[in-house]
Order: C-alpha cells, then structure tokens, then sequence
C-alpha cells in the first residue's frame, strides 16, 4: 500500500479479499437451488404487480449474529410459511449488514467473531455457507442491500432486498437497486418522507451506467436495464404511518409519479416506536 503525504493519509492497512466467482467456487449453487430462487423471485414479483393474491410477508430476525441460531429458527420458521401459503408467501429476513446512525457493530460480514477484528473474508464464507443451507431448506430469502459489492458475492441466493431509511436517498444505492436480479423495497425516509422512497422506485425503474466490480472482482463500468419490481415500504418516521389513510395517500402520490402503487408495511421502527410488543397491532 502506498502511504505518503497525498495517498492514504487516513488509510493504516488493506487487505486483498476473495473475488466473488471464488466465493461462489468454494460455495456454489446447484441447478436446483437456481431454479428454486427463479421461481420464488417470479412470485414475489407476480404479488407485487397484483398477479397473485397473496400478501407478502418479510420477517425475521432484525440481524444475523450466530448460524445455528439462524438454523433453528429456519426451521419453525418453514413450518409456519407452509401453514398459511394459501394466503401468505413468507420470506425469511437474512440481514448481514447493519446501517448505523454513528457507530457500533455493523454485522456478521463487517466482524462475523464481533471482536473488532473485522474478518471481512470469514464472514463472506460464513454467510454465503448459511443462506445455502437455508436455501437448501427452501426458504425464499430477504436482506438489506447495504454495501454496493456485497450483492456480487451474495445477491444470487436472495429473493427480495430492501434499501433501507439512510440509504434511499443515496444515488450509489439507487443506481445499485436497478441492477438488482430481484424485487426491491424502498424505505420511506427516516424523516418519514415518502418523496424519498418515491423518487428512489423511479430512478432505480430506470436504466444506469456507473462503476462496480464484477465477478472476478475488477473494478467495471457496469450498465443496467432498470429494475421494474420496486416498491416502497412505510417504516414510520417522526410518528407511524402505517393507517389506511397513510396508505391511501401514499398510493395516491406513486400515481401521481406514473408509478404502479405497490407498498409494504414495516411492523417495527416507526410505525412500532421501536418497541417490538406493538408489532402485532400494526400488522
């Protein structure tokens, strides 16, 4: 690494990760899983678009710390996804990375040990290893897309992402979502503002030219065709807004976008004042 008066001024160390075609090598897919994660992104798409009845429904763990935990909970989790599939499709939230307002631990890819010493390529193994054996369960998966590389080494096993309150706004992640392979939900800004998700859905619908890395991990000029399969979620803000007349009105301003109105509910943060208890009542 380089380090002198003009480069890397703040920089101490760097190390050179695992490209994603190598995680994939070590931790790869079979025809069947493919087919399987296909299928369940084409329901949640026909759900969106109003092509099947059912609600969708993402929930989980707020994040991943420990796989066998993950495991157990997979387990109940898959007997109650098939006890309502006639009137729900559950996807079970597999979130890795956290977004924080300051500091604190960003997730199991950041520091998978949750020591500080930040195993970056430990817990791209350990993740890609544990949605395969979720995967292998048949569960159609759901995270956050957070970091702009990640989905190179992870995205092929999700089904559905979010971009979260902080980061819909973020052009990087916007231009991100409409690359996507799989339906995206846009949080209503932490202000509670719905123009921000709004404008997300609309710019992420739209095609885009911007600098990413590929699957042999160079840095790559990549081109999207726009992701048709976006949404927005109200997560509440200053106060919930998850009432039929917060529905209402949201709808009627992605219309007035020229967009499809599709919206989800988040059951927690705003909408649940942060207290887990009242989650049943939103929902």
């Amino acid at each position: 690494m380089q380090k002198d008066a003009l480069n890397n001024v703040h920089i101490t160390d760097e190390q050179v990760l695992m490209t994603p075609e190598q995680l994939k090598a070590a931790f790869p897919l079979s025809l069947q899983q493919e087919a399987q994660i296909a299928d369940s992104r084409k329901t949640i798409s026909d759900i969106i678009a109003g092509r099947d009845p059912r609600l969708l429904v993402v929930c989980g763990p707020c994040s991943i710390h420990d796989p066998e935990t993950a495991l157990e909970y997979a387990r109940r989790f898959k007997a109650l996804a098939a006890e309502v599939s006639d009137s729900l499709y559950l996807v079970m939230r597999v979130y890795f990375e956290k977004p924080r307002t300051t500091v604190g631990w960003k997730g199991l890819i950041n520091d998978p040990h949750m020591d500080g010493s930040f195993d970056v390529e430990a817990g791209l193994q350990i993740a890609r290893k544990l949605l395969l054996e979720l995967v292998n369960m048949g569960l159609p998966l759901a995270t956050e897309a957070l970091d702009p590389n990640s989905p190179q080494y992870l995205g092929d096993l999700f089904s559905w992402s979010a971009i979260g309150a902080r980061t819909t706004e973020s052009q990087t992640h916007r231009e991100m979502a409409s690359g996507l392979s799989m339906p995206v939900g846009f949080k209503n800004g932490t202000d509670g503002s719905l123009a921000t998700a709004i404008n997300a859905m609309r710019a992420a619908a739209q095609p885009h030219r911007f600098v990413g890395i590929n699957q042999a991990g160079q840095v790559a000029l990549l081109q999207t065709q726009g992701n048709p399969d976006g949404h927005v979620i109200l997560r509440g803000g200053k106060a919930p807004n998850y009432s039929p007349a917060d529905v209402a009105q949201c709808e009627k301003e992605m219309e007035q976008a020229g967009l499809r109105p599709s919206l989800m509910v988040d059951c927690s943060h705003g909408n649940s004042n942060k207290d887990y208890r009242r989650q049943p009542a939103v929902a």
